[in-house]
C-alpha cells in the first residue's frame, strides 16, 4: 500500500506528529519548525547536494542537528578511485544556521576563515558556491556549480517513527542539470549540462536515537531523456509509503519495496564487491558494480556514525507506471548504508 498525499496542509498535527503519513510527487506538506513539539536538541535539518558525472563528483552538506552542526565538502575522482573530504563540526547550533523551511526558496550562507559554503536559490536554478582553504595538502578547493532544469516532480516523503513527536520529512530532487567548474590544487574539473547531474537531499525531522538506513540514487540520460531514481528504506515507519521512486522525463513513477543485497565476506559487508537490488513487484532489478567506497566512522562519547556511501555503476531494468521498460547499463550512481546513534 502506497498512500499518496495530494493536498497541501501542515506536515505536523497539534501534537507534533505527522498529520498524514505518505508520499507526494511535489512539495505539498507544509513544514514549520514552530510546529515541532520535541526538544530543540533533537531537531535535525540538512541540505545535501551531490553533483557528478562518470569521472568525478562533489558532495556538499550543511546540517544543523540541534546540539551539533556539520558542514562538509567531498571531491570524488572515479577514474583514479579516490575521494577527499573536509568536515567542520560545531556544537549547540540550535537552528542558528537558519536553514529554510522549504526546498523551493531560501538561501544558506556559511562563511569563516576555513571555508565558505553558500547555497543560493533562484526562481529556476540553484547556485552552489564553495571554498575550502586547506583542502588537500595545503591546497584549496574552489567551486561554483549551477543546477537547472529541475523536474516538475520528485520524491517527497512524510514518515513517522513509532515514538511520539518524532518524524522524518524529506525531498529528493533527481536529474537537475549541472554546469560549472571545480578547481582543486590549481587543476580545473569542468561540469557540463550534457553529462553532469545533481541531486538534492533536503531533510527535516526529529529522529530516534539509534537508526540504520539504506539509500541509493542516480541521475543521467537514457535514450536522450532524463532518468533517475531514488531508493531506500530502514528509516521510520514506512507502512504508509516507501521513498522508492523513478523520475523519467520530469515525471515521477512510484515503486513499492526495493531491497539492497550487499555481499558478505567473513561475516561482514563487503562493500566493494558487486551488489544486487531486487523489488517486490519486479519493477526495479539491478546489478551494481562498485567503484569507490566513501567510508567514515566517527565516535564521540554517546554519539557515533558509521557510513558507507558506495559509488558505482548500475545495470538492469526499471519499469514505469505505464509498463514501459527502461534499460540502463553502467549508469553511474551511489548506494549507501548508514548507522547512527545520535
Amino acid at each position: 500500500m502506497q498512500h499518496e498525499i495530494t493536498v497541501s496542509k501542515p506536515l505536523l498535527d497539534d501534537k507534533g506528529n505527522i498529520a498524514e503519513p505518505g508520499y507526494a510527487k511535489t512539495f505539498l506538506p507544509i513544514y514549520k519548525k514552530a510546529d515541532i513539539k520535541a526538544s530543540g536538541y533533537r531537531i535535525k535539518e540538512w541540505d545535501y547536494y551531490y553533483i557528478g558525472n562518470d569521472h568525478y563528483g562533489v558532495a556538499l552538506t550543511i546540517a544543523d542537528n540541534g546540539y551539533m552542526g556539520l558542514d562538509s565538502v567531498t571531491f570524488f575522482n572515479f577514474d583514479e578511485k579516490w575521494e577527499k573530504t573536509s568536515s567542520f563540526m560545531d556544537f549547540f547550533t540550535f537552528g542558528k544556521k537558519n536553514l529554510p523551511e522549504s526546498s523551493a526558496k531560501g538561501n544558506i550562507r556559511i562563511v569563516n576563515k576555513k571555508y565558505i559554503l553558500e547555497f543560493t536559490h533562484k526562481e529556476d536554478y540553484r547556485i552552489l558556491d564553495f571554498k575550502v582553504e586547506n583542502f588537500d595538502q595545503g591546497q584549496p578547493l574552489i567551486g561554483r556549480l549551477i543546477l537547472s532544469s529541475e523536474p516538475k516532480e520528485s520524491m517527497v516523503i512524510a514518515t513517522p517513527f513509532d515514538k511520539p513527536e518524532h518524524f522524518y520529512f524529506n525531498q529528493k530532487i533527481n536529474c537537475m542539470r549541472a554546469e560549472g567548474t571545480v578547481t582543486l590544487a590549481g587543476k580545473p574539473y569542468v561540469f557540463t549540462k550534457d553529462t553532469s547531474f545533481g541531486v538534492l537531499d533536503w531533510g527535516r525531522g526529529v529522529w530516534t536515537y539509534k537508526n540504520t538506513w539504506y539509500w541509493g540514487s542516480a541521475s543521467g540520460l537514457v535514450n536522450g531523456r532524463s532518468f533517475g531514481f531514488n531508493i531506500g528504506y530502514g528509516f521510520g515507519n514506512t507502512s504508509a509509503a516507501t521513498e522508492n521512486m523513478l523520475i523519467h522525463n520530469g515525471k515521477a513513477h512510484k515503486l513499492s519495496q526495493v531491497t539492497f543485497h550487499i555481499p558478505m565476506k567473513d561475516g561482514t559487508e563487503d562493500y566493494l564487491s558487486p551488489w544486487t537490488f531486487t523489488s517486490d513487484d519486479g519493477r526495479f532489478e539491478m546489478d551494481f558494480v562498485p567503484v569507490l567506497d566513501r567510508h567514515s566512522h566517527t565516535a564521540l562519547l554517546v554519539l557515533s556514525s558509521n557510513q558507507h556511501q558506495v559509488f558505482g555503476r548500475f545495470t538492469g531494468k526499471a519499469i514505469l507506471d505505464d509498463g514501459s521498460v527502461i534499460q540502463i547499463k553502467d549508469f553511474m550512481g551511489f548506494a549507501e548504508k548508514v548507522s547512527n546513534t545520535w
